[in-house]
């Protein structure tokens, strides 16, 4: 178990970049769920934000890559627009508990 931060630190409808290990990840908080994807564009294989910690697009309900607009779900991970489209963001396992929000190495 790794410990990415603690839960008052990815506030609702935010979203925050980690490096773990070598991996890339982005949490992002939805309805009061984490999610924990890859920061990797299927398309060109890149990070998504556009600045430190920003992965939201402008109405935050969605997961925007800064390098060609793709935008992908929040709840899946799936693109539904863009270059990469039917594709989807690699998913890892976190959850979230008193003390912090959690990821489970590979």
């Amino acid at each position: 178990m790794i410990l990415l931060c603690r839960p008052e630190e990815l506030a609702e409808g935010q979203s925050r970049g980690f490096a773990v290990d070598g991996l890339k990840l982005l949490l992002v908080r939805r309805q009061g769920l984490v999610r924990a994807y890859e920061n990797r564009c299927p398309h060109r294989g890149i990070s998504l934000e556009w600045v430190e910690d920003q992965f939201l697009d402008t109405s935050g309900s969605l997961i925007q890559c800064a390098t060609h607009g793709a935008l992908f779900l929040i709840d899946t991970g799936e693109c539904v627009a863009g270059p990469c489209a039917g594709e989807s963001l690699q998913a890892l396992k976190c959850w979230e508990d008193e003390q912090g929000i959690w990821l489970r190495p590979a």
